[in-house]
Formats: C-alpha cells, structure tokens, sequence
C-alpha cells in the first residue's frame, strides 16, 4: 500500500464517526458551536495546541516539528453547513431540519482533524503546521471574520493550502491549476420605487414597476453579451423577484425588488458588472418615471493558484495517487469560494479532491439534498495533508 495512505489509514474509523457526527449535526455559519467546539476537543486530546474563538468561532491548531521557527504553513479546513433539508435516508442524516452539510465541509473537516492527528504524533517535519478550522464560508464572511482577527499575524504562514470535495470526480483524484481557478462571487439587489396604481382603471398613471423590472432583466444579459470582453467569462443570474400581493392582482405594486448573483474571474470584470448593474437599474427606472437603489457586493474574490504552490501541491497529490490521477490544468470553476481572501493574503494553492461516482442517497452534487461526503474519499484527504507538509517541511536526515 501506499505509504501515505497507510498512514492516513491508521485511526480511520474513528475519523469516519467524527465525520458522520459532524453530518447529523450540522451548523450554519457563524453558528458552529458544537462543531467548534469538537474540534478543539480532538485537537486537544491529541496534544495539539489550540487557540479558539479566531474569527468569533474559528479554531486554529498549532502543531510545532524540530526547528520551530524554520518555516510556517498553514491547512484550511471549513465547517459549516447549509440551510438545506435532506433528502438522504441513512443512520447519520442530518437530525435538524433546514440545515445539512451539502458542499462536504463535515468531511474538510474530519480530513484536516485526521492529518493534525497524525502530524502531532510523529512531528518529524522542520518547521510549525497551522491547522485552521474556518467557520461561515458559505456567504457569510468567515475567511474575511479570521483574517481581521489577525489571522496571520498571530499565525504566520509562508504559504496557505486548502482542499475542497468534487462529485463525479473518482476516489483518489485530484484537481487544481495555476492563476485563476474559482470565480468572484458576488450579490446584486435592486429596489425599483414608483407610483403604484390601479392595473384596470388608471395603469397610464402609474409608474409600472413589473416592465421596468421586464426590460432590467433583459438588459442584464446584454451587459454579458456586449460589455464583457468575448475572451472573459462572467455571469449575472437572477434569484429573486418580490412584488406585490397576490391578493390584490389589480394593484400595480409601487415597490419591487429584485436580486441575484454576479460571477467573474478578474477585478476589471468585477467593476464591470457592478457600474452595469447599477447603471441599467438607474436608467430603466427613470424612464419609467420611477426609482433604483442599488446594493452590491462580494462573498469571494477569485480563487487565484500561486504557481510555486501549484507545483508543491500537485507533487504531493501525485504522491498519493499517482501523477495520472492529478489534473494540473483542471477547468475553471464560476463557484465561489473564500478561501480566495487567505490567498490574497499569502500564496498558496486550492486543491479538488475526487468524492467519487455516486448512485442514490448520497449521489448528489453540491448544494443538493441528496449529497453527502463520500468517506472512501477520508484517507486520501488526509494522506494529501500529510504529503504537503512533508514537501513544504521536509525534515533533514
């Protein structure tokens, strides 16, 4: 067997009940209590120290080798779940409805708890692992949350590396690619004002906030089409649309509101879409003889791969599985991700690892009902972890 793999072997099953207990009792960003919490405690156990409460529930680990202080990394893990209910039928299914863990941040963690463990038993590496346990990275601001906390002030780190499960991709693979990787991921909300009115009687009068919003949607895809560069990729969708009361279907509403998301891969592109949005907001409703206000911003910034931690990480990927089972050159991604603010930070690398081809309950991709963290996928997690320390921090013999 593989060395690493039969490193990261040892203790699995006990990886694999964190993992589960994780899953049945997930938490929303921000809310990680009991996770955090468990976290800290596993940590401890292992005689990790443990700094809790970086990024109001983050929790960082810190695991010394021989020489200390000849150079500092740092693993990212995140821990919160989404405000999902399952669909899946099995023993560890989430025990609350509304909340379960569909983007396999119950297995980010249980792989980076299993590394610590194994890392603070032997310590033969030169140097000091930071292990860091990110709350809130589903939208919510949890990498910026530990990033004003100090994070790397406190916790220096030459370089920053984080991983992150992929259905349809097999067991034991792996995926990355220098420069950009994961798009920007930002919101939009536009709040049309009129006049209202009476849709049968006096509809001249009003000002029809339902076709000012009809020619704001079309528009938005024109912004793709004739603003973008052909060259750049970027995406504006609409997720919502409120007005009115179905109670009243004559009353031409004098408010509607109106929001969604905006991707891109670089900071041109990303004040390109927010001047447009804005601006096509602003017009449509002047010319309907009524008001726009709106509110943009940003969850992530694009996931951008340093090429030096590219290299370090797909050598240590390879050492796992194989070099043919590493693509270096995986295709960009217009998902969000904020490890991006770390990387903006310190250099370093975001890497995909194979959840594996799923039939039935546990099947799913991302954000669906169905999904859930493949544990084949647990020892090759770990064992990654492993083989990244031991490239950035080899020990001398």
């Amino acid at each position: 067997m593989n060395p690493y793999l039969q490193k990261a072997s040892d203790g699995l099953d006990h990886i694999v009940a964190i993992r589960r207990d994780i899953h049945a009792n997930p938490e929303l960003g921000f809310e990680e209590t009991r996770t955090s919490g468990l976290v800290a405690d596993q940590l401890r156990q292992w005689g990790v120290e443990v700094h809790e409460g970086v990024g109001r529930l983050g929790v960082v680990g810190t695991i010394r080798g021989r020489n200390p202080d000849a150079r500092h990394i740092g693993l990212r893990a995140d821990m919160d779940a989404l405000a999902m209910t399952e669909s899946n039928d099995v023993e560890h299914a989430s025990k609350h409805i509304g909340k379960m863990h569909a983007c396999g941040h119950d297995g980010h963690t249980a792989m980076l708890l299993g590394a610590a463990r194994l890392l603070a038993q032997d310590r033969h590496f030169e140097g000091t692992v930071h292990v860091i346990f990110q709350p809130a990275e589903e939208g919510r601001g949890g990498a910026l949350a530990m990033l004003e906390d100090k994070l790397f002030e406190r916790f220096p780190c030459d370089r920053i590396f984080g991983m992150h499960s992929y259905p349809t991709m097999p067991i034991g693979s792996f995926g990355t690619r220098v420069g950009a990787s994961m798009a920007a991921s930002g919101r939009w909300q536009v709040t049309f004002k009129g006049s209202g009115g009476h849709g049968g009687m006096t509809p001249h009068l009003a000002a029809d906030l339902t076709v000012v919003q009809a020619h704001f949607v079309l528009g938005l895809q024109s912004i793709i089409s004739r603003n973008v560069p052909p060259h750049e990729t970027a995406i504006i969708s609409v997720g919502h649309i409120q007005a009115g009361d179905p109670n009243a279907m004559n009353v031409m509403p004098s408010e509607l509101k109106i929001s969604g998301t905006m991707r891109a891969f670089s900071p041109a592109i990303q004040k390109l879409l927010e001047s447009r949005i804005e601006a096509l907001a602003r017009t449509h409703a002047q010319l309907a003889g009524a008001t726009a206000e709106s509110k943009l911003w940003w969850n992530a910034a694009p996931v951008v791969n340093d090429e030096a931690a590219v290299r370090i990480a797909v050598q240590a990927a390879a050492q796992v599985s194989g070099r043919d089972a590493v693509d270096d050159d995986m295709t960009k991604l217009t998902a969000g991700e904020d490890f991006s603010w770390m990387l903006q930070q310190r250099p370093g690398a975001f890497i995909f690892i194979g959840n594996g081809r799923r039939m039935g309950a546990g099947g799913g991709n991302l954000h669906m009902p169905n999904y859930d963290f493949n544990d084949e996928a647990l020892p090759y997690g770990i064992a990654y972890w492993l083989a990244i320390v031991e490239a950035e921090l080899a020990a001398s013999t």
